[in-house]
């Protein structure tokens, strides 16, 4: 039977807590809005024969009643020919027919209305179809935006992933490394540069020291020479 057993099921439905209570809202509705199209075919047609039963009854009562009419028009003719006897007759098949054209022409109204009740059901079915579909469309507008932001959250989260953290940090690391790199050959150098410095230096001093050993050394010979 679907989501709904019957048509007054959806009539007396309320769609709005009823979808705010399902796990699946989508699915749901894709259901509901299925059986509420099915339900307003099968009135519809419902109706329709209805109407063809009612028109029938209709052409029914007509004929009766026009009947009854020419019996009546018989009966007055009979009086005005002298014959009551038979007056009396056509009166007798006038009443019959009367008789039942007031029975057909109840059945008629009780006919018209149901016609009238089914009008008014298919008009409050169309109503809440209409409302699903606008349910429907709402729902699928906030599953598109949900997708989006979701597909976008997720490009986010592989921008953020250990993997791509992973590597940031590794480059980072790198750039750390020349900079140092960069920081300790500078340092080399200023201490290279003292270094050189200081060993040009001592050889003069030595040189210096060659000379005052020389002088020194000739004084003695000069000194031993005498």
């Amino acid at each position: 039977m679907g989501i709904f057993s019957r048509f007054r099921d959806i009539i007396h439905s309320n769609i709005n807590a009823m979808l705010d209570k399902a796990e699946e809202p989508e699915k749901l509705i894709r259901l509901m809005i299925q059986e509420m199209e099915e339900t307003l075919v099968e009135l519809k047609a419902d109706c329709a024969r209805t109407m063809a039963q009612a028109a029938r009854i209709a052409r029914e009562h007509d004929m009766l009643a026009a009947a009854a009419g020419r019996w009546g028009e018989k009966a007055e003719l009979a009086v005005d020919k002298g014959r009551e006897d038979m007056a009396r007759e056509a009166l007798l098949e006038k009443r019959d027919l009367e008789t039942r054209a007031s029975v057909v022409a109840g059945e008629l109204a009780a006919v018209e209305g149901l016609i009238e009740a089914c009008r008014e059901d298919i008009a409050t079915l169309e109503e809440k179809l209409a409302s699903a579909k606008e349910r429907q469309r709402t729902l699928l507008a906030r599953h598109m935006r949900a997708t989006g932001r979701k597909r976008m959250r997720e490009d986010v989260s592989r921008a953020d992933s250990s993997e791509a953290l992973q590597r940031f940090e590794a480059f980072e690391a790198r750039i750390d490394r020349l900079e140092a790199e960069a920081e300790l050959a500078g340092t080399a150098a200023s201490r290279r540069r003292p270094a050189e410095d200081q060993s040009l230096d001592a050889r003069f001093d030595r040189l210096a020291a060659d000379e005052d050993v020389e002088r020194e050394l000739a004084q003695i010979k000069s000194r031993r020479a005498q």
